[in-house]
């Protein structure tokens, strides 16, 4: 799905976010919401931080994160249980936390119901605050592979990656961050033909 209107219907191939500036730059885009600002920041986050699908991440219930550096969630998509580790997000989640009414269950709760966020509002937080930052390549799956990415990058182990991401080979995990086209070109860009 495509996130700016030229481009409608077609698939955008979503990329992690590389550097510090542009993690930054969205996570500011997202805070310009007046209303909404402090969520986007924190469902942005909260995706870059731990690797969730970002049904999992909207789906969460603010007993699961409210003051705990960790907690156990089993993922949607695999069934799979795993641990998630909040530790450097513990002051975002509580001044966030401290916004919303006392009865909230959702820590993203949707405007209609009591139910939560859809799939589908995320990707428009995403994407519409990548526009606002001339990056049409965002979408909810850049939180996943930003994590991956990320995580790849500072300590080299897809062994690891591959398990938290519960992918069936590091092929594939690192085809899914971006690393295999980066190694090439980078590869193909140190040789000299002539």
């Amino acid at each position: 799905m495509a996130n700016n209107s030229e481009k409608k219907g077609m698939l955008i191939d979503v990329q992690p976010l590389k550097t510090k500036t542009e993690v930054n730059d969205l996570i500011e885009a997202l805070g310009m919401s007046k209303e909404f600002g402090l969520r986007n920041q924190l469902l942005f986050k909260l995706g870059i931080s731990t690797g969730l699908r970002c049904g999992d991440l909207v789906a969460l219930k603010v007993e699961q994160v409210k003051g705990k550096s960790s907690f156990k969630i089993r993922e949607g998509k695999t069934n799979k249980e795993r641990t998630v580790y909040l530790n450097n997000l513990m002051a975002d989640l509580a001044d966030y936390i401290e916004t919303l009414p006392s009865d909230t269950m959702y820590l993203f709760p949707s405007r209609k119901g009591d139910g939560h966020i859809t799939t589908t509002q995320a990707y428009r937080i995403i994407a519409k605050a990548g526009d606002m930052i001339g990056n049409h390549s965002i979408g909810t799956h850049t939180m996943r592979k930003t994590f991956g990415y990320t995580y790849y990058q500072a300590t080299k182990d897809v062994a690891t990656l591959m398990e938290i991401f519960n992918h069936s080979s590091q092929k594939t995990t690192l085809r899914y961050i971006g690393i295999t086209e980066e190694a090439i070109e980078n590869s193909i860009k140190s040789v000299s033909f002539f």
